[in-house]
């Protein structure tokens, strides 16, 4: 059944937008050329557009012909501002960006452990208000979190997870009443960090992948056939919860020491680290336990592959990735020399062929994954010029 002239003008409109985002400015005749639309129907689109406020006039083509040069047209960037957060257990971090995802303001601010959760997400909602100020955003069309966690697949709301701050959750409710016009969206921080590397990391020739993080604590992002999947209850890549040997017990329903978690955690990895008598900054957080890593002797790394092995050739033997990113601080410190150790140590336990790659974006990758999304998502919203 063909599509209906609104439903056909739609389906132009949005390419012409997906291409002048993905390529800059254009003329009509290229325009024409990459869609494979007709002139009529290109002159159509593009003075629609134009008139719904979402391209203009950036430029000419600078081409030398006889008559004037070609008109180039642009997306206009300011028609949205958008907001992003990487919210950790010990701070928050924010970047406030135009509708091309050119970074506008930024800043980071931590929360302490012991405050309690209404400072909390006060200090968390101030910092965004503060840094969209800076960036001159009157007025945030859409506002993507990343956050650890469990996000309800009916929802789309975080879950109350134990071991992880109340204020989380509180966070997402207190943007939507402080910005009203906000569209708030919230996601968990290893699935927006596989996002991000498939896009713009060191999974972009992949559509079948799994991330695993290794950050202050572990999980996993499966993307399959270029595909997120979250499962039943959104809880795909749990990986922290997986029974593994080598550890004092068993996981339970509320908490995951004795599974993964207990041999890749940060904490973990910093009692590994003085085992070999490795030395970095102290603390259990993320960055402490990435310097450790980096400072690594090749024993200490050796023994931290073996561990990491045992969870990576588990995620092999069900999913069959063909590729497992070893991303978040951790696994961006680690390098390639960490992810050949894995590499070899897979291969022997597992007949399945596995490349491991080590992160290119670490732990910016969430922030990263939280912008593309919230970027994404106002262009469905803004790339749907009402009908004339």
């Amino acid at each position: 059944m063909p599509a209906s002239p609104s439903t056909a003008r739609a389906i132009n409109d949005r390419l012409a937008l997906r291409l002048l985002q993905r390529e800059g400015p254009l003329t009509a005749g290229q325009l024409k050329q990459l869609t494979g639309l007709s002139r009529p129907t290109v002159a159509d689109l593009v003075e629609r557009l134009a008139v719904a406020g979402l391209i203009e006039v950036a430029g000419e083509s600078g081409e030398q012909r006889r008559g004037p040069n070609a008109k180039l047209y642009g997306i206009v960037a300011d028609r949205a501002q958008l907001a992003a957060l990487d919210v950790r257990t010990e701070g928050v971090s924010v970047v406030v960006s135009d509708l091309l995802g050119r970074v506008l303001a930024e800043s980071s601010a931590p929360i302490a452990g012991d405050v309690g959760t209404g400072p909390a997400v006060e200090q968390a909602v101030a910092l965004v208000e503060r840094v969209a100020k800076e960036a001159g955003a009157d007025r945030l069309h859409t506002v993507g979190i990343g956050a650890p966690g469990l996000i309800d697949p009916a929802t789309g709301e975080l879950r109350s997870s134990t071991g992880l701050p109340e204020w989380h959750r509180r966070l997402v409710a207190a943007l939507q009443e402080r910005l009203p016009e906000a569209r708030v969206h919230v996601e968990n921080e290893t699935n927006l960090a596989a996002l991000a590397e498939q896009r713009d990391g060191v999974a972009q020739d992949r559509d079948t992948f799994v991330l695993l993080w290794l950050g202050h604590g572990t999980g996993a992002a499966v993307v399959l056939d270029g595909s997120l999947r979250r499962g039943a209850s959104g809880g795909t890549g749990e990986i922290g919860f997986l029974p593994v040997p080598g550890t004092a017990g068993l996981p339970s329903a509320t908490g995951c020491e004795g599974g993964f978690h207990s041999l890749a955690g940060s904490a973990a990895i910093a009692e590994l680290a003085g085992e070999y008598g490795v030395v970095a900054e102290a603390g259990e957080h993320a960055p402490a336990a990435a310097g450790l890593v980096a400072a690594g002797t090749a024993a200490f790394l050796d023994a931290l592959a073996d561990r990491l092995a045992v969870g990576v050739s588990s995620v092999v033997a069900v999913l069959d990735p063909g590729c497992v990113v070893l991303g978040g601080e951790v696994g961006q410190a680690g390098g390639a020399d960490l992810a050949r150790r894995v590499e070899e140590r897979v291969r022997r336990m597992s007949p399945l062929p596995t490349e491991v790659r080590s992160s290119a974006l670490g732990g910016a990758a969430v922030l990263r994954g939280a912008l593309l999304t919230a970027r994404d998502r106002a262009q469905d919203d803004l790339f749907s010029p009402p009908e004339r």
